[in-house]
């Protein structure tokens, strides 16, 4: 996947002259960001070659506190570029019926995602500072564009599962005094939900991530010609996905072949309110990854019996855990929409038909 990614990476900055060192000459920060990223997708100094570095300013935390936020919101513009130019995804605005001046959010999805009856893949992302396209933003700057983004997972999605959709569920708010949207600054552990400053704005439709998944679901996901879709959720993610389970719970069971949960931070028995079907169906067509010290698809226990299956993500670090289990996940789904397909066969009544034809003609 790293030869893929490292040659589709130079391809995009040769043929597009797309950089994120041209993001930085724009902004206020030149000779304070002099960083750009390697054609193995890794975020290096241009004359040191060396990793990032947060502590530019000598004893002045919040200085650089503020730069690596400006360096944060520029990966984010240069990921939005990459889904649109690398993965060829497009850019969709809601809510849909908003007015000319009203905030609005985003997301992207493949060109045939709504129409194709191919299978679809929905990528849904930890809450925090990132945004569309990434699962986390340190991630990114420490490791690279491979580990940290979800670029490679949509490649993938594309090659092997039809459509894609990459929701953007942490785009909440938009700040009135600069007329930038920004975000809350929030890490894993802190709640969006929390009072934001009178100047911000919701976004109506996606003032926190549940509201943003349940708007794509109405309005796209659940109208889309996909009878097969799979979610894939990291941490938080995997709360709004059981959530909108809850909320939209026989569209969901109908429309959902798997779900692939990553580090999750859902909790079945509290969400799904002892609702035995939720919790079958979960048991049935869900499996999660987490960090852990044993080998990639090792089984880990889980502290609730009511829960899905569980196996190692073959990683200790839950910033790369995703990176670490692409292949594994990819292979689930895979199996589970055979598995689906073959028993959607048996049970059709042409199947049926056929094989009574068959059984009549040999007598």
């Amino acid at each position: 996947m790293a030869t893929d990614f490292t040659e589709e990476h130079t391809w995009l900055q040769t043929q597009h002259e797309l950089s994120l060192r041209k993001l930085i000459e724009r902004s206020e920060y030149q000779e304070e960001l002099k960083y750009d990223f390697n054609v193995k997708g890794e975020l290096r100094h241009l004359d040191t070659n060396e990793s990032f570095v947060f502590n530019y300013y000598k004893n002045a935390q919040e200085q650089n506190h503020k730069r690596y936020q400006v360096l944060g919101h520029l990966i984010t513009q240069y990921v939005y570029e990459l889904l649109e130019r690398v993965c060829m995804l497009h850019k969709v605005y809601i809510p849909t019926d908003a007015t000319e001046d009203e905030p609005r959010s985003f997301f992207f999805m493949s060109k045939n995602a709504l129409t194709s009856s191919s299978s679809l893949t929905v990528l849904l992302q930890d809450r925090g500072v990132f945004r569309a396209g990434q699962w986390g933003q340190r991630t990114i700057v420490s490791e690279g564009l491979e580990h940290g983004t979800q670029i490679p997972f949509i490649k993938m999605a594309l090659q092997s599962h039809g459509g894609v959709i990459v929701l953007n569920p942490n785009d909440n708010f938009i700040d009135l005094k600069t007329e930038k949207e920004k975000s809350s600054f929030s890490t894993r552990e802190e709640p969006l939900t929390s009072t934001q400053p009178v100047s911000w704005i919701p976004k109506r439709g996606s003032s926190n991530p549940e509201e943003h998944t349940m708007y794509v679901w109405d309005h796209f996901i659940s109208k889309s010609a996909a009878k097969n879709v799979a979610f894939i959720a990291h941490g938080y993610g995997g709360l709004v996905f059981v959530d909108l389970l809850v909320q939209r719970k026989w569209e969901v069971m109908n429309k959902v072949y798997s779900v692939a949960f990553i580090d999750s931070m859902h909790n079945t028995r509290h969400q799904a309110r002892s609702d035995p079907q939720i919790q079958e169906w979960i048991q049935k067509y869900c499996r999660g990854w987490v960090s852990n010290s044993k080998p990639l698809d090792k089984a880990v226990g889980s502290l609730m019996k009511t829960d899905c299956p569980t196996v190692s993500a073959g990683t200790e670090k839950y910033g790369l855990a995703p990176s670490c289990c692409l292949h594994a996940i990819f292979k689930y789904l895979k199996s589970t929409l055979k598995a689906k397909t073959k028993i959607a066969l048996r049970l059709s009544p042409v199947a049926t038909r056929s094989s009574t034809s068959k059984k009549r003609g040999n007598k």
